[in-house]
């Protein structure tokens, strides 16, 4: 046999001996029942996802904030970061939270009156520089969807969802831009990079 085909064998057969050790690692379950495991990742409280990778300390300090609005009927908006991207685009993040007592359903206008594939959606949210004079829209991927948060049909009592908006970024010379969203007030926002 030669050296080849004995090196071609060889790869042979360590490849069917990790197919199988990944194969055995999958049906292992030792005398366990055939129930479906339980996830054992926890929920976030408040129903808000927790950015993948990331690791919560005791230590790691709050998220600073840089904007607290009141809605209607407890709804709370609280902004985090408004910061622009190296691809000339401006990211705001924060939570909306229902601090009242029932369930929020009203979420329909913080789309805007603009027709879109949001669904319900913060897609109404926009940008004032009131220096540049000029508004700032939400901005949309090629089949219309909005870069914003999505799928807030009802809030529940206490629960904490969180928000996302992306824009144009505005000229760097703008350093506060006003922030509005339907059915809250408008906020002033100091941009940070």
């Amino acid at each position: 046999m030669s050296v080849r085909r004995r090196a071609a064998h060889g790869q042979a057969a360590v490849g069917m001996v990790a197919v199988l050790a990944l194969a055995l690692t999958g049906c292992g379950g030792e005398g366990k029942s055939d129930k479906p495991a339980a996830s054992t990742s926890a929920k976030p409280q408040g129903g808000g996802a927790a950015p993948s990778g990331a690791v919560k300390s005791a230590d790691a300090p709050p998220p600073q904030v840089i904007a607290t609005v009141n809605g209607e009927s407890g709804m709370v908006l609280t902004i985090n970061k408004a910061a622009r991207d190296a691809g000339g685009f401006l990211t705001v993040e924060g939570q909306l939270k229902n601090t009242g007592s029932a369930a929020y359903v009203n979420t329909a206008p913080w789309r805007g009156n603009e027709l879109n594939s949001s669904g319900v959606s913060v897609a109404g949210v926009t940008l004032v520089d009131k220096v540049g004079k000029k508004r700032y829209y939400v901005l949309r991927d090629t089949d219309g969807r909005c870069l914003c948060t999505t799928g807030l049909n009802i809030i529940e009592a206490g629960q904490t969802m969180p928000f996302f908006a992306q824009f144009p970024a505005p000229p760097t010379s703008t350093v506060e831009v006003d922030l509005s969203l339907p059915t809250f007030a408008t906020a002033t926002v100091k941009l940070s990079g």
